[in-house]
């Protein structure tokens, strides 16, 4: 699909014209990023109750969908698939700080597997110019899963919140930014 000149610039100015709500959402993420830092335990299970309610509600749209299957085999994998959905959200619910152990270690699992899976790639394309960069980048990751895994399950209550924390912060820092070079 190809824009002409026009309808780009259209829309760059429509965007241009909302300059100020992005600084506010900006701001406005930025202050529940420093509420989140400000209580990392709590910021915690509201991540664990976020996530419990993406799979419980997914949960049920799986078990809705498995009567639409015509198969029986097809009926219950996906029946089975949704009550193992559907009951982790309710288990994140009924036991938050047991979730959010689980939920720390497979978020470590995740930093090694995709750290030394980038730093692979990084190595396989070394003589391309930056692969350095993905190598690092590789390695800076495989480093956080291990230290967040040193420290598991202790710091399994603040990890989450932490994270949450600041990944609000950048957020709101990136929409400041933009919004600001949007004025100009």
């Amino acid at each position: 699909m190809t824009f002409d000149s026009n309808t780009i610039r259209g829309v760059t100015d429509e965007v241009r014209g909302k300059w100020g709500w992005f600084v506010a959402l900006g701001v406005l993420l930025l202050i529940l990023g420093g509420i989140a830092f400000g209580n990392l335990y709590i910021a915690t299970v509201a991540s664990v109750y976020f996530v419990g309610w993406l799979m419980l509600f997914s949960g049920i749209i799986e078990i809705i969908h498995a009567f639409g299957v015509k198969t029986w085999g097809r009926f219950f994998f996906w029946l089975g698939s949704g009550l193992l959905y559907a009951l982790a959200g309710i288990f994140a619910f009924y036991n938050p700080l047991l979730a959010s152990v689980a939920l720390t270690f497979l978020l470590a699992v995740a930093l090694v597997a995709s750290g030394a899976l980038r730093a692979w790639v990084g190595y396989q394309n070394w003589e391309q110019k930056g692969s350095g960069w993905i190598v690092t980048a590789g390695i800076v990751t495989i480093l956080a899963g291990l230290v967040i895994t040193l420290g598991w399950p202790v710091n399994s209550l603040r990890i989450l919140g932490l994270f949450l924390a600041i990944d609000l912060i950048f957020q709101g820092w990136t929409f400041i930014a933009f919004g600001l070079a949007l004025k100009k």
